[in-house]
């Protein structure tokens, strides 16, 4: 980690603003996608048992460059994710992030392990492995802050398909930003995957949902998605407590307290001894998890990790619904009895009647706006749908019940490996 220069000038609150708002979206043209995939990281001959950090290190050491160019990371609980490139279309870049994943998946494999792509880790309790200074101070302050269980189960036991979109242009990122958090409960519904957690029934359609509810809404709830986006996510970043300050020349010392960076930049707390810098601003903003995230183009991050036909038909639709104006026009009309209903789709997911209505629409309005080579994925998902199902049924049924270990074997590349 680069040293941090502590001669940098210090913050105010009017460029504190300033900085979040011109950074939030960056104008450009509709169409380029970039996709990110998490998966649990396995070992096929002891699957109750986390990966070991150093295995999970040399693992991932030898695996080659992938194909198409994604990038390998390790998330705090050894949960491993591939960050595509932008491509674009959606065609392409569900296309390229199959080929990385088929080629990390039989390097795995040569070492014993699979990737299983559920939106919780239905067997193991939460246990970090990944030693990163980052991952230890935001242990630390979760649980400083009122939400241990919560924060430890979101960083080590969760995952979730990332559909990243270019802003467009400047006229309608309001509508856009609107409409990415009004489909937020439907396809929280249509893509929920996580019935279990840590070998218990969760009693929700998508757990990793529930998770993020439970944390700190402050940093991890949604936008209202209702006015300016730029200057909703300055006033967001500037409300949301501080998670850690980076020291010189590495590590990071975390926050205990429950800090705005507001009070940071006026003063009224010297964390790290010292004012804020823009880059403890640019940092801070990478700490902050709303469902929609504005980093110059739009994170849609509340989709559940699921495995095959699942994830690619959720990233083609997904951007349908936002990229093709004649889908977004009838996907905002459908989404318009349930706006909002985070914790409603979390727990009932399409058994909501509400639910089930719009997302049935939605599946409609994307259909013919989503490329041919991925029509069979979207038909098949119409249909779980249009049955009242989501693709955490169809995993349970694949594992023939739900006990932890069948779940968790049933979202491996290599099911049939595990017991």
């Amino acid at each position: 980690m680069s040293p941090i220069p502590v001669a940098a000038p210090a913050l105010d609150v009017d460029a504190t603003a300033d900085h979040v708002a011109r950074t939030a979206l960056h104008p450009g043209a509709v169409g380029p996608v970039g996709l990110e995939l998490e998966g649990h990281l396995v070992d096929l001959a002891e699957p109750a048992r986390r990966v070991p950090w150093p295995r999970v290190q040399a693992a991932v050491a030898g695996v080659d460059p992938l194909p198409c160019g994604s990038r390998i990371t390790v998330e705090p609980g050894g949960q491993v994710e591939l960050s595509g490139p932008p491509f674009p279309d959606v065609a392409a870049a569900v296309a390229a992030l199959r080929a990385d994943r088929t080629a990390l998946g039989a390097a795995l494999a040569r070492d014993g392990l699979a990737l299983a792509l559920l939106g919780s880790d239905p067997l193991r309790r939460p246990a970090r492995v990944n030693p990163a200074a980052r991952y230890a101070a935001m242990e630390v302050h979760f649980a400083a802050v009122g939400c241990p269980t919560a924060g430890l189960a979101m960083m080590t036991s969760t995952a979730a398909l990332q559909v990243n979109l270019d802003a467009g242009p400047p006229d309608g990122w309001r509508d856009r930003v609107a409409l990415a958090h009004r489909l937020g409960p439907v396809l929280v519904a249509v893509s929920a995957c996580s019935p279990r957690l840590a070998g218990r029934p969760s009693g929700w359609r998508s757990v990793r949902q529930q998770v993020w509810g439970d944390l700190d809404q402050a940093r991890c709830g949604p936008l209202l998605g209702r006015g300016e986006p730029a200057a909703e996510w300055a006033a967001y970043a500037l409300a949301a407590p501080v998670m850690l300050v980076r020291r010189p020349g590495g590590g990071a010392e975390p926050v205990r307290t429950r800090t705005s960076f507001a009070e940071w930049v006026r003063g009224e707390v010297r964390l790290g001894g010292r004012r804020p810098t823009v880059a403890d601003l640019d940092y801070h903003l990478s700490t902050l998890f709303p469902p929609v995230r504005l980093r110059g183009y739009l994170e849609i991050r509340y989709l559940d990790a699921t495995p095959e036909p699942w994830w690619p038909a959720l990233a083609a639709v997904t951007t349908a619904l936002l990229d093709d104006p004649g889908a977004a026009d009838r996907a905002w009309v459908a989404t318009a009895p349930v706006p909002g209903a985070w914790d409603r789709a979390a727990r009932l997911g399409l058994a909501d009647g509400d639910l089930r209505r719009a997302a049935t629409a939605c599946l409609a309005a994307a259909g013919p706006a989503v490329p041919a080579s991925l029509q069979p994925d979207v038909d098949a998902l119409a249909a779980l749908v249009h049955a009242g199902r989501s693709p955490g049924d169809a995993v349970l049924a694949r594992a023939g019940g739900d006990g932890p270990a069948a779940v968790l074997a049933a979202a491996t590349d290599l099911p049939q490996v595990l017991p």
